[in-house]
C-alpha cells in the first residue's frame, strides 16, 4: 500500500493496541509506540539495501495525541535522505479509534537515523559503486 500522494508513505506496520500496553495513565505507554516506530523505520532503511542497519538517532519525536487500548495504529514511513552510510526516515503514526473505525487521529511524527554496518558494527557504504 503506498499512499506517497498524500504524504504519508507507505505502510509499514499495522498494530492493535493491547491492555498490556497502557502506562498508570490508561493511555498507551509512548515506549510502546516508540519501538513500533523504530521498527517500522528499520524496515524502510532495509528497502534501499540487502544490509545490516542499526538505529543511531530517533529524532523530533512529536506526540500528538494519545492512543488508546484497542486503537489500531499504522505507521508510514518513507526515505527523506539517503546517506553513504546512512538512511534517514520520515515516520508518520495514526491511529483508528477503536470505538469509531472512521476517527483516524496522526498521533505521532519522528524522523529516524539508520546506519548500514558490518559484522564488527562498523559503518559501511550502502551501495557497492564507488
Amino acid at each position: 500500500m503506498n499512499d506517497e500522494k498524500d504524504g504519508r508513505g507507505d505502510l509499514a506496520i499495522r498494530v492493535s493496541m493491547l491492555p498490556r500496553d497502557t502506562n498508570p495513565g490508561g493511555t498507551i505507554f509512548g515506549g510502546v509506540i516508540l519501538s513500533h516506530l523504530d521498527q517500522a523505520g528499520g524496515i524502510e532503511a532495509r528497502k534501499q539495501a540487502d544490509k545490516l542497519f542499526v538505529t543511531v538517532a530517533i529524532r523530533g519525536v512529536e506526540f500528538i495525541a494519545p492512543v488508546f487500548v484497542g486503537d489500531v495504529v499504522s505507521f508510514y514511513t518513507r526515505t527523506s535522505r539517503l546517506g553513504r552510510t546512512s538512511v534517514t526516515v520520515t515516520i508518520i503514526v495514526e491511529a483508528m479509534r477503536y470505538r469509531n473505525s472512521d476517527e483516524v487521529v496522526r498521533v505521532m511524527e519522528a524522523e529516524a537515523v539508520y546506519v548500514a554496518v558490518d559484522e564488527h558494527r562498523k559503518p559501511i557504504p550502502i551501495t557497492d559503486q564507488v
